[in-house]
């Protein structure tokens, strides 16, 4: 009799025992699950990445391996236990993935969460609710600066200038953050406000603005016919609907009975590769546009029939803001011989960015190579100059409405008249 007791109460005991260690096995299968899910997607992008990009080797070491997961489920372990407030693994998440990207040290790379590709993709669609302000980057300064605005957009209302210095978004200071994330921070809801604090050159003190973001649409062509059928036609940016709409307008000009044109490129930070080529197409004669050269040595050239060659004189203008796509126009117009460019020394950006999608919905923007003129000219870093020329006047322009560099455009088209 006791011994049948005991025998029960060691299969009790042995009972207990077994489902405390199956409650904490489950516990610790369920935590290390936990942690390799989370450790996975930290480093899914990568994977995917690897397998969809170029499968040569590059010769750099692989990232991707146990030491690294380990160290990233350590760090998050540690920011776990001791990090005095709450936080999201989503934006962590995103967080790791922009590091890696960041830490290329090209500042026109980077990582797009779904959310931030929606919002690229409702941008280059030609809507978007902001202020309506191009922006770019100084290297020198380390700050964003409003390189135009568009015309009757909040941006242009408030009194925002080219060249204005972005020093503060809603009260933080953003001096030394990339041209994304301060554009990331000036957009917004649709009737919500932003305040800017803003550096402006021959101000004594900040200058603050508060502007309503409001939809804006980015038409990124304006002409009109100028004195004496001076055709003049105004690019903002190559965006998907560029092409058409320059089309559209020199060929109004032309009916019109335009006789020379003026091809206004200041302010324009660039765009889309396809679209300028397009542009091109429809002035210059028949050759290379340009070409672009990636890490392997390829080659890839986009080039021109000459069927649509512009037989009407050209003058391009130009200025410090005028990048990327803007610079592949200019450059080429210049290798040909094919108009006059007018202004101040381009920005200088000589490479070009493919925005390559992972699976989950979200990208990377990444610098995939570097293109050169019709010559062979990398102007990356340098820009291209001017043929002729012209400091731009903001006092003139601004308080008595005069622009001295377009006017000095249609005085030299007077000239080529005259010389011909």
């Amino acid at each position: 009799m006791e011994e049948n007791r005991q025998k029960k109460d060691n299969r009790f005991l042995v009972g207990v025992f077994s489902g405390i260690l199956i409650t904490l096995m489950v516990i610790g299968l369920w935590a290390l699950g936990k942690k390799f899910y989370v450790n996975y997607t930290y480093v899914k992008a990568i994977g995917e990445a690897r397998q969809e990009g170029n499968t040569e080797v590059s010769g750099n070491e692989e990232i991707l391996n146990t030491g690294f997961i380990k160290k990233i489920g350590i760090i998050e372990n540690v920011i776990d236990k001791y990090f005095y407030d709450s936080y999201s693994t989503a934006e962590m998440e995103n967080g790791v993935y922009s590091g890696m990207v960041e830490a290329l040290g090209d500042k026109y790379s980077r990582y797009y969460s779904v959310e931030e590709l929606e919002k690229l993709k409702e941008e280059s669609s030609g809507f978007y609710s902001g202020i309506g302000a191009y922006i770019t980057y100084d290297e020198e300064n380390q700050i964003c600066v409003i390189a135009g605005t568009m015309d009757g957009a909040p941006a242009e209302e408030a009194g925002l200038r080219a060249g204005d210095m972005i020093y503060k978004v809603d009260g933080v200071e953003v001096q030394g953050m990339g041209t994304s994330e301060v554009v990331s921070m000036i957009k917004g809801k649709e009737g919500t406000v932003v305040n800017l604090t803003i550096i402006r050159e021959g101000a004594d003190e900040f200058l603050e603005f508060e502007i309503e973001r409001r939809k804006v649409e980015t038409k990124s062509v304006v002409y009109e016919m100028k004195e004496d059928n001076i055709g003049y036609i105004g690019i903002s940016e190559f965006d998907g609907a560029t092409a058409d709409q320059f089309t559209e307008a020199l060929a109004v000009l032309k009916d019109g009975g335009a006789r020379g044109i003026i091809i206004d490129l200041r302010g324009n930070l660039g765009g889309n590769l396809d679209a300028v080529c397009s542009v091109c197409r429809d002035i210059l004669p028949e050759g290379l546009i340009v070409y672009t050269m990636d890490k392997y040595g390829k080659r890839e050239e986009y080039t021109c029939d000459g069927s649509n060659e512009l037989e009407l004189p050209l003058i391009v203008l130009v200025n410090g803001y005028s990048a990327s796509a803007s610079e592949i126009l200019t450059g080429a117009v210049k290798d040909y011989k094919s108009g006059t460019i007018m202004g101040t020394t381009t920005y200088g950006k000589g490479v070009v960015q493919k925005v390559i999608p992972l699976t989950d919905g979200s990208a990377l923007k990444l610098t995939t190579s570097k293109y050169f003129t019709p010559k062979g000219v990398a102007i990356h870093g340098t820009g291209i100059e001017p043929d002729i020329e012209v400091d731009f006047d903001s006092v003139a322009y601004y308080e008595e409405n005069v622009d001295n560099q377009l006017d000095a455009a249609i005085e030299e088209m007077h000239n080529i008249w005259s010389a011909n």
